[in-house]
Parts: C-alpha cells; structure tokens; sequence
C-alpha cells in the first residue's frame, strides 16, 4: 500500500517541480524571403518563398506540439526586413530562418544543378551567442542526418559567391558572419538551407509533403535538444 501511494506520488512530485523550474523554449520560425522578393527560382518555376512557406509552417507547427512558445516570421505575406525578422520577438531565445538553395548560375548552365544535392546550415561568428548558435547547428545537422539527409557542402568552394568555411563538414555547417537575419539576431540563431530546389530531382522530392515532414520532424528535433 505504501509502495503504491509513493509510486503514484513521484509523477505528481516531478509535475510540480518541472512547473516550477522547466521552462519551454521561445523559439522564431522564420519563412525566408516575401511574395514580393521571393528568392531562388526552382527548376519547375515555383519560387523559394513559397517551399520556405511550407517547411517554416511544419517546423512551427512540430515545436508548438513539443511544448515550444513558436513566434513566425515571414509568413503573413507582408514585406518584412532581414533585421526585423530576427527582433520580432527580441527577448525569444532562439532564431531559426528556413530557406531552400541555389546555386551558381555558371554551374546550372554547365548542368551541376543535377548533380549538386542536399541541406546546408550557416552561423554567423558576429552573432552575440555564436557558440550556443553552433551548439544549436550540431544539432538539426545531426537530426537532419538521422533522416537520411546529407551536405551539400559547394558554399565551401573557393570562388567569389561562395566561400563560406566549413566549421563541420560532417554536418554541413558554414560560417557565413554577414548574414544580416544571423549577425543582428539578439538571441542564437542559424540559417538553413533545406535542399537544391534548381536540381529538378530534389525540387520534386522537396516539394513531398512526406519530404516536407520528414525535414520538420529532423529540425525541430534538432532545436529542441540545443534547448533541453
């Protein structure tokens, strides 16, 4: 009888204490670009804004369901300012800006945009909390090859529109310190790019809602165990 009251008292114990000390995590979903400036072109004609509409909604969506305080940007359809995006909510404790790539022009007339495939996440080093945003980069990099992802690793190519250094291969993580939506973050933030949508094959795999669930799951994974 004793052992019973004590086993069904522990939950209730670490309810309250948890209530007490545990706190969810304020985290802004950032759709990259706007209807008006709507980023890359993919290889079938659908902008970018619109698959970063998508995959922001299904990571904000994932993290309001863990338990997360979820503030969206880039997602009303109004023009917005990169240094707006991230100040949105200015005491939020972390900044994540969903974007899908490109590529160098050069490279698609040459038909690379066929070969060159995958997800590449950025950090800013101007960031004022750029290890905790590391930390959190390591993060979704390891969710994201959990899933079956894998870098696409051309931003580190030594030409002029490129160039960002790897800090993790492995991982796909660049450093890319004048990224304005990262540098004027008050708060962590990353950047990730989540597939070539000018490489046809991958568009239309991006473009999957199973895609689309897989890489929301792998993500807001990722940012709530930067966040425990």
């Amino acid at each position: 009888m004793a052992r019973t009251f004590v086993t069904r008292l522990i939950p209730v114990i670490f309810g309250v204490l948890c209530a007490a000390t545990c706190q969810a995590a304020w985290v802004i979903v950032d759709a990259g670009h706007t209807p008006a400036h709507p980023g890359a072109t993919g290889a079938s004609g659908r902008v970018e804004h619109l698959y970063n509409l998508d995959l922001s909604a299904a990571v904000a969506s994932d993290l309001a369901a863990a338990g997360e305080r979820v503030t969206r940007t880039g997602a009303d359809g109004r023009d917005i300012s990169l240094t707006d995006r991230p100040n949105a909510a200015p005491k939020a404790d972390f900044f994540i800006s969903i974007h899908h790539d490109s590529m160098q022009q050069a490279w698609i007339d040459a038909g690379r945009n066929k070969e060159l495939k995958g997800f590449a996440i950025f950090v800013s080093e101007l960031n004022p909390h750029y290890e905790q945003s590391l930390a959190c980069a390591k993060a979704i990099g390891e969710r994201l090859l959990a899933a079956g992802e894998t870098p696409s690793l051309y931003h580190a190519t030594p030409i002029k529109g490129e160039n960002r250094p790897l800090i993790d291969r492995r991982l796909g993580i660049h450093r890319f310190d004048d990224l304005v939506v990262l540098k004027t973050a008050r708060m962590p933030a990353v950047l990730v790019e989540a597939g070539v949508i000018v490489n046809p094959e991958e568009e239309r795999r991006l473009a999957e809602p199973a895609t689309i669930s897989k890489l929301a799951d792998a993500v807001s994974k990722g940012v709530v165990d930067c966040h425990p």
